[in-house]
């Protein structure tokens, strides 16, 4: 199906851009929801070809946003971020095409009951409608957020960080190719075609017209979205996560959960970001020692700094509430699980802690204590990812209590209506 006319982005009405696109994309929408499931895989998998066979033009274009950024000065953290190369974006097609694959959420049935007079009631999965998706630097989430939308019956109206602007067009280009090319409406994901800033504030105002806003960025953008929203907001906030190694914890694997969860990739929001370890523990100095050594600039409180005054910095108060993004992490020695959850709940941001023990009874209560959406127990923070929980793409990792928590894929993207059946059945 033809897309209609894009706005010329040069001349910005930026409400009447965003309900003219919600209008769209409410249209899609209804046919999504009633697009069987076979059509919607067959769609994905020919979006993931689409961005396989137009890898070079993609590629060109993040090359294009990486100058840029590193001419802006943008952080190591978020170049990461921005990066694509041949194996990230292969990466990113097989991911699309790998939603197709799991179990479509949409006519699930949750429960059922039957009432005394024979009426039988049951919960039924059904699509949110129509999602606004606004994000930063990672172009991935152009073609994840895509997927995942198409797949659980959604239509979606993105809008990326003006530093992945070539970027994501690339991407979004193939992959309403591939849309098209199945026969689903390419109206199902639509790029918001403006960088200004007006564009966010219209879709943050358009209530009635988006029926879910998701922000995956900072906590300068979560914080503007949950201010000014006028539609409901499924949020994703920043990543204090911790590791506390117990004084129970075997030494070598606390050393090589401890050196995955901060280093293997820092830039994350699943990466460690403090290191709480038990006084009980017998190598505190190792830990601290394998952090540098692997690079990570430590920032230790005074007990800390106290075992490994070579390699370590003084942390500051306002080390235990930030969200490095990089090669460094604040460590603290704590006085038993009770310091490390009084910590957590002072300084944590709920998204994922774990914690390094042999000893079950310990871990058992740091598991049920500790109020993040991701709990852990001898196992690397960078397990916070939808792919690793067998979710397939994630929209991001919410934080709340509300509707989804923790990685948020098909089921997050739904909701569901009552469907009574009866035999004649009147409340007289």
């Amino acid at each position: 199906m033809d897309a209609a006319v894009t706005p010329d982005p040069t001349v910005l009405d930026a409400p009447a851009l965003i309900v003219a696109m919600g209008a769209r994309a409410r249209v899609a929408a209804g046919l999504l929801a009633r697009t069987p499931t076979p059509a919607k895989a067959a769609a994905l998998a020919a979006a993931g070809a689409a961005i396989r066979d137009d890898a070079e033009a993609i590629l060109a274009a993040n090359t294009r946003d990486l100058a840029r950024a590193e001419a802006a000065g943008l952080s190591g953290a978020m170049l990461d971020r921005l990066r694509l190369d041949a194996a990230r974006l292969a990466g990113i097609a097989d991911a699309v095409a790998a939603v197709g694959g799991l179990a479509d959420p949409v006519g699930q049935t949750i429960d059922e009951t039957r009432r005394p007079n024979g009426l039988v009631l049951s919960r039924v999965r059904v699509p949110i409608g129509v999602i606004g998706i606004v994000y930063e630097s990672r172009p991935n989430v152009t073609a994840d957020a895509a997927a995942l939308c198409v797949m659980s019956g959604n239509a979606a109206i993105l809008r990326g960080g003006t530093e992945a602007v070539d970027s994501n067009r690339a991407l979004h280009a193939a992959f309403a190719r591939g849309l098209a090319s199945a026969g689903l409406p390419v109206d199902a994901v639509q790029l918001v075609p403006t960088q200004d800033r007006d564009a966010v504030g219209a879709m943050l105002g358009a209530e009635g017209v988006l029926d879910l806003v998701v922000p995956r960025g900072g906590k300068g953008l979560v914080a503007r979205v949950q201010a000014e929203a006028r539609v409901p907001v499924l949020a994703h906030l920043d990543g204090i996560n911790h590791v506390y190694v117990d004084g129970s914890a075997d030494p070598t694997m606390a050393r090589a959960i401890v050196l995955d969860a901060k280093m293997r990739r820092t830039g994350i929001c699943g990466a460690m970001e403090t290191l709480l370890i038990d006084r009980a523990y017998p190598d505190p100095a190792g830990l601290i020692r394998a952090l540098a050594s692997a690079g990570c600039a430590v920032r230790a409180d005074a007990e800390a700094l106290g075992v490994a005054p070579d390699v370590a910095t003084p942390a500051s108060d306002a080390d235990w509430d930030t969200e490095y993004l990089g090669a460094i992490a604040s460590v603290a020695i704590v006085a038993g699980v009770d310091r490390a959850l009084a910590h957590i709940a002072a300084h944590g941001s709920h998204h994922t802690d774990a914690i390094v023990a042999a000893d079950e009874a310990v871990a058992r209560r740091f598991l049920a204590e500790v109020d993040s959406a991701i709990v852990l127990w001898n196992a690397s923070t960078q397990f916070a990812d939808g792919g690793e929980f067998g979710l397939g793409a994630e929209i991001g990792i919410a934080t709340g209590r509300l509707h989804a928590r923790g990685p948020v894929a098909l089921e997050g993207l739904t909701t569901y209506k009552w469907v009574g059946l009866g035999t004649g059945q009147v409340r007289g």
